[in-house]
């Protein structure tokens, strides 16, 4: 079992509750924001320390929800600073983003990492394509098209150009290359049905990133291996990656109320704006492939904040407790998915750092040295 590593870096000195979007700005303060940038660096740093295979950063805009507009600044000097661990960029949100351009830039994170990018592509939230004026309709023609240019810009060893639907490019030959032949892993989410057939198209590795229930995310996985199996090819453990999020403490009480509050914090205040533009863009325009789909994400997104703590933790949906039920929370997940690499967020909302800190040293101390032996012989288990 390997484990990577999300800090979405908030802005956690925004006290007012469901603001609309996008949030105002005055609300910014620089003193503020540069610790929380200098902090959240130290922290995905130390992350290797801890064990961590892989450390994530990832792409939103307009919103204290995560100061990171642009992540590849951030894999970049974390990458400068780390050895061993994949830099996993979470990812840029193609669709909205000059393909060119991410692939320049994800090309020089390779390099200057010697080798260790996790590409993401992401599709985004849906509201990101108000805060860029790119129609949500056209996110899906986008991502695959974008997707297969930044392909060819990798690999392609002399000048083309490029005529299709959404982009076009007189001639196009990126230096630098990556460092990884072909091109790094390719990492997608599978948060619907169409993303993961897209990322099965595409070979990706696959994120699902929020875990409603144990049913969705079999489905995701489902689709995901059968599509994969169609266009001739066999995901292994490694190519899935489940999310969490995490505090681990001496006591179960403890770690319940660090993670509590920090819930309450990331939906009221955080989350407030976000899932209002989140959910008239759906209702609105065509951001899912078809209505079934968009009722169902409607759906998830309604319920999500609905659920206790107590309902995650019964529903294995979280890891929060003791080093031991840690352990047990882990190695439940992955006797049901089978899968490889399992993803903790653990600075949710204004969780204080050194609760964050403490449950990173446990997962170091306790929890890690017990659970790295699943899967070392299984493959990814059958989707139900």
């Amino acid at each position: 079992m390997k484990f990577s590593y999300t800090h979405h870096m908030p802005y956690t000195a925004v006290g007012k509750a469901d603001q609309d979007w996008p949030v105002a700005n005055k609300q910014f303060d620089s003193d503020v924001g540069i610790k929380i940038f200098r902090d959240g660096i130290d922290n995905k740093v130390f992350a290797e320390q801890c064990g961590f295979d892989w450390i994530g950063s990832n792409e939103h805009h307009m919103s204290p929800y995560g100061l990171m507009p642009n992540p590849n600044l951030i894999g970049a000097c974390v990458a400068e600073r780390t050895k061993k661990a994949m830099i996993l960029q979470s990812g840029n949100i193609v669709p909205i983003t000059n393909p060119i351009r991410v692939a320049e830039e994800y090309a020089m994170i390779d390099m200057i990492s010697g080798g260790r990018l996790v590409a993401g592509f992401m599709r985004g939230i849906p509201h990101e394509y108000v805060a860029y004026n790119v129609a949500p309709s056209e996110s899906y023609g986008r991502m695959n098209e974008a997707i297969e240019l930044i392909k060819k810009a990798w690999t392609e060893p002399e000048p083309f150009g490029w005529e299709g639907e959404f982009y076009q490019y007189r001639a196009i030959s990126i230096w630098p290359k990556p460092a990884q032949k072909p091109h790094p892993e390719i990492l997608m989410s599978a948060s619907s049905d169409a993303s993961a057939r897209l990322a099965a198209e595409h070979r990706a590795t696959i994120g699902v990133l929020r875990i409603q229930n144990y049913e969705t995310a079999h489905r995701s996985i489902d689709i995901y291996k059968k599509h994969a199996r169609k266009k001739g090819w066999e995901p292994q453990s490694r190519n899935i990656i489940l999310a969490m999020n995490c505090a681990v403490a001496p006591t179960k009480e403890e770690a319940m109320e660090t993670l509590r509050g920090g819930y309450d914090y990331f939906f009221n205040v955080l989350g407030g704006g976000i899932r209002t533009a989140q959910r008239l863009v759906v209702q609105k325009t065509r951001y899912f492939k078809d209505d079934e789909d968009a009722e169902r994400q409607t759906s998830k997104l309604q319920k999500h904040k609905q659920l206790s703590l107590e309902e995650r933790m019964e529903g294995g949906l979280v890891m929060c407790g003791t080093p031991d039920m840690a352990i047990e929370q882990i190695t439940r997940l992955h006797e049901e998915f089978g899968h490889g690499v399992t993803n903790l967020s653990i600075k949710i909302g204004n969780v204080p750092d050194d609760k964050v800190l403490q449950s990173l040293e446990l997962l170091r101390d306790e929890v890690f040295p017990a659970v790295r032996h699943l899967g070392e012989t299984q493959s990814v288990a059958a989707a139900g």
